[in-house]
């Protein structure tokens, strides 16, 4: 367990660090139950399911707040009572550990 809760995202807008590889990735992956690694090991992805589309909306706007706190944003994708979001650090092409940080605030929150 990597205590993922207890930590905070840092920015790495300038590249300054190398993305995990996929074996770092990986171990990362029990620490945030339902999220898959892509086949390139570039972001995680996670759906989740609602009762209709006011829920997902919540949810949304749950994710948002966690996400500004956080200063490390998903890409959300809505399908009326579907969320999808996908995780990456942008800035430096792949995964980085704020991913998994974000992704496990999220869980905490669902």
């Amino acid at each position: 367990m990597n205590d993922l809760l207890k930590k905070k995202c840092i920015p790495c807008e300038g590249g300054d660090i190398d993305p995990f590889t996929p074996e770092e990735a990986r171990n990362y992956l029990p620490d945030v139950e339902g999220w898959t690694m892509s086949e390139d090991a570039k972001q995680i992805s996670k759906e989740f399911k609602f009762a209709d589309f006011i829920g997902a909306i919540n949810f949304v706007n749950l994710v948002a707040d966690i996400a500004e706190m956080e200063g490390h944003h998903p890409d959300i994708h809505i399908n009326y009572n579907k969320v999808k979001l996908e995780l990456s650090t942008h800035a430096i092409g792949g995964l980085s550990e704020n991913d998994f940080i974000l992704a496990a605030k999220i869980n905490a929150h669902k």
